[in-house]
């Protein structure tokens, strides 16, 4: 705890769009990335001896145009350097309307068979962003009076701290989050904190939503839900973010039948439900139309933070649909000079 004070003492905040030098010839400044609360695309301007400025521009994680809760991406029009995640530089997500259309199928079913919708969530920005839609489509008569449960402390402590930066979410979220203050029995909303209550969701056997951390379902209290709710085949477990391949929540996705749970073999026997709609990165076709942005081509373009084939894709892409030329997936260890 001690150490970790230490480190955030020594934080700053640059709010978007305010220009901070870092050294001599070095400024930095960050644009919204539209991903999560406070993501940033990074501009970095380096002056060498009087030279000429070169710039350059790291992504971070992009979110999606157009996706819930967050503005759109910044549009960046000129770098040298562009360094550019690719988590799903290799595949398009859904829709929002089939989004929408798919949870609305798998929650009335679910509820209908008396069974539970457990949904895996990351604790900052997916589970708000799935409050947001599940109340947005009570308010829009799409689903009945909902019953859910947010077991995850962070996530608790994320969307308060989303709650107090009202202003920065988009409009749209602003207005549904609003009426859902005028009127909050529509949906009947629970935030766990204390370990002894989550452990009594597990008594629940039918109509309960329940939300938890981690997202990968690796960690955390998700695990036990989990434990709990696969060998109910009335049951439905809706995955709404990236799995990494060797998580629990890729060998779900996967469909596996069963499990190790805590030392045991757990039957999956609940329904795996994949909603990729709801993932805060932007898609291939995000990503190339971010790119887009940039009025000429940069010298060098780095694809980074995406599982190899996930890279190899987009960085073909941009090749292709971009004709940049200069393209480059760094290896480990390598130096490049730009």
């Amino acid at each position: 705890m001690e150490e970790a004070e230490l480190a955030l003492g020594q934080c700053e905040i640059l709010p978007y769009g305010k220009v901070a030098e870092l050294a001599q010839g070095i400024n930095l400044e960050f644009q919204n990335a539209g991903h999560i609360l406070g993501s940033a695309i990074a501009v970095i301007d380096v002056t060498e001896d009087h030279a000429k400025k070169k710039r350059c521009v790291f992504s971070g994680d992009i979110g999606m145009k157009g996706k819930l809760l967050m503005p759109d991406p910044a549009k960046i029009n000129q770098a040298d350097v562009v360094v550019v995640e690719s988590t799903y530089g290799d595949r398009l997500h859904k829709t929002l309307a089939d989004t929408e259309s798919e949870l609305i199928d798998v929650v009335t079913s679910t509820l209908s068979a008396r069974g539970n919708i457990v949904i895996p969530a990351f604790a900052v920005g997916r589970t708000q962003e799935i409050l947001f839609l599940l109340i947005d489509l009570v308010k829009r008569n799409l689903l009945p009076h909902l019953s859910i449960w947010v077991d995850s402390p962070m996530a608790t402590a994320a969307t308060h701290l989303a709650q107090h930066f009202f202003s920065q979410l988009d409009k749209e979220s602003q207005s549904t989050f609003e009426w859902f203050k005028k009127n909050p029995g529509a949906v009947d909303l629970r935030f766990i904190a204390d370990v002894e209550e989550s452990k009594d969701l597990n008594k629940i056997k039918g109509g309960a939503i329940i939300i938890s951390a981690s997202g990968m379902c690796d960690a955390g209290r998700i695990v036990h839900h989990l434990q709990n709710n696969l060998p109910r085949a009335q049951n439905a477990i809706v995955i709404t973010g990236f799995q990494a391949y060797g998580s629990l929540g890729r060998r779900l996705v996967d469909e596996a039948t069963k499990v190790r749970l805590f030392g045991e073999e757990v039957a999956v026997r609940a329904s795996i439900h994949t909603i990729g709609g709801l993932s805060a990165h932007a898609d291939q076709a995000g990503l190339l139309d971010w790119l887009r942005n940039f009025k000429s081509a940069p010298q060098s373009v780095f694809v980074v933070h995406g599982e190899p084939e996930a890279s190899a894709v987009l960085a073909q892409s941009i090749r292709e649909e971009l004709e940049w030329k200069n393209v480059i997936i760094p290896e480990r260890l390598h130096t490049y000079t730009c």
